[in-house]
């Protein structure tokens, strides 16, 4: 059974044309859209695309970099003093470390690229999910971003020097292990619930959760009216503290990736990068077209 797509607000409109706007980028041939790095007039509406679990797709960062995405994700465990990405510990490979797979790869794209990762974007965004303890895994992981540091922003006690590559951190590192810290190269993803603590942006610049955790619709019919207020709130106090907002295990295909995005949700987390690129042009194309 095809999943509703009722949705409420202006999207509503544009989503009736995103088939005729799909066919048409389609026909704009390989590389006018999908496949070359975007440049300063690319669409700027991929900048919202967030790469989950990146590192399990055919080619780890290039595919979301080739498409033009704000932020990919990585999960990091500490294997014998090196930082080893993967989903699960038995799933680790020695020669796919963080540096290797992106930290090397972003750097080589900033020499390259007039100091940005992607043109025209204030800031590229990696998102690290620590699997192994915080207590043993930030020390490296620290050691090693300062490696890396001419290219990456600094979280400092009283504001952001932002720069080519932002780095935020979840998983098993808690507030106080990075609050202990009052200048670092990395800041935390919080949870909705640290929004009635208000604390620092420059610690946490972003809020995350899973979807299914908050609300009950999961892309049939029409989104119940109770979720819609509780997700426009949501944004709207992240957003006044100066935060951004991410959803993992939301639906990911047009309808779920349509409410996020009128809900003004900055990240949008998608395992289907192609597909989510497509559905953003198609918006922007209808935004520009006035509809």
């Amino acid at each position: 059974m095809t999943p509703s797509r009722c949705v409420s607000g202006p999207l509503r409109r544009h989503a009736l044309r995103a088939g005729l706007l799909l066919g048409a980028l389609g026909a704009l041939g390989a590389g006018e859209l999908l496949g070359a790095p975007p440049g300063p007039e690319a669409p700027r509406l991929r900048l919202r695309a967030h790469a989950h679990n990146d590192y399990e797709h055919p080619r780890p960062l290039q595919d979301a970099l080739e498409l033009g995405f704000g932020s990919v994700e990585a999960d990091i465990h500490l294997v014998d003093g090196r930082l080893l990405v993967a989903h699960d510990l038995w799933q680790v490979k020695p020669e796919r470390t963080l540096e290797a797979l992106y930290l090397e790869p972003l750097r080589e794209r900033v020499r390259t690229n007039a100091g940005r990762v992607v043109p025209g974007a204030p800031t590229f965004w990696l998102l690290i999910d620590l699997k192994s303890p915080g207590a043993t895994t930030w020390p490296v992981l620290r050691s090693v971003l300062e490696k890396y540091r001419p290219m990456l922003t600094v979280f400092g006690p009283d504001g952001t020097q932002t720069n080519a590559v932002s780095v935020v951190l979840n998983g098993n590192v808690s507030r106080a292990l990075l609050a202990a810290e009052p200048v670092r190269l990395a800041a935390l993803e919080g949870r909705p619930e640290e929004l009635e603590a208000n604390p620092a942006p420059h610690l946490v610049p972003w809020v995350g959760e899973s979807w299914n955790r908050l609300f009950t619709w999961r892309g049939a019919g029409p989104v119940p009216e109770a979720d819609l207020a509780r997700l426009r709130e949501l944004v709207a106090r992240a957003h006044a503290q100066g935060r951004q907002v991410r959803f993992w295990a939301a639906p990911d295909f047009e309808p779920g990736w349509r409410v996020v995005l009128e809900a003004g949700v900055d990240r949008i987390n998608t395992d289907r990068l192609t597909a989510l690129a497509q559905f953003l042009d198609a918006i922007e194309a209808a935004q520009a077209a006035g509809f």
